[in-house]
């Protein structure tokens, strides 16, 4: 039997704050996770080490929005909606395109797991 879930993307800067991060996840609504690029999430487990933080390869990953900046260091358009949109699984689609908020950049997606 499949579930739905819903997962928030998150994109940010190194200088970002736990208060930052927390005020942007406050916008999204319910979710199930959070998800960003592989190469973020040991900071961003850090920083909210009682979140349910999942790394995912965001490489390749179309996205509805560009960032010129995330498409040079990640080769995608933006890193919460690729990654919100890997984590949520096959076949899952967004619900909140990227918006930025107190310098986070947050997606969210929605899709189903067994």
């Amino acid at each position: 039997m499949k579930h739905p879930i819903r997962v928030v993307g998150l994109g940010f800067r190194s200088a970002v704050t736990p208060e930052a991060l927390t005020g942007a996840l406050a916008l999204a609504g319910p979710f199930d996770c959070i998800a960003t690029a592989t190469a973020k999430a040991r900071v961003l487990t850090a920083l909210l080490p009682d979140a349910l933080v999942i790394g995912v390869d965001v490489a390749g990953v179309a996205t509805p929005t560009q960032s010129q900046a995330a498409l040079a260091a990640y080769d995608t358009g933006s890193v919460a909606e690729a990654a919100a949109l890997r984590a949520a699984g096959p076949g899952a689609r967004l619900c909140q395109t990227r918006r930025i908020i107190g310098g986070v950049s947050l997606a969210v997606a929605q899709g189903e797991t067994t």
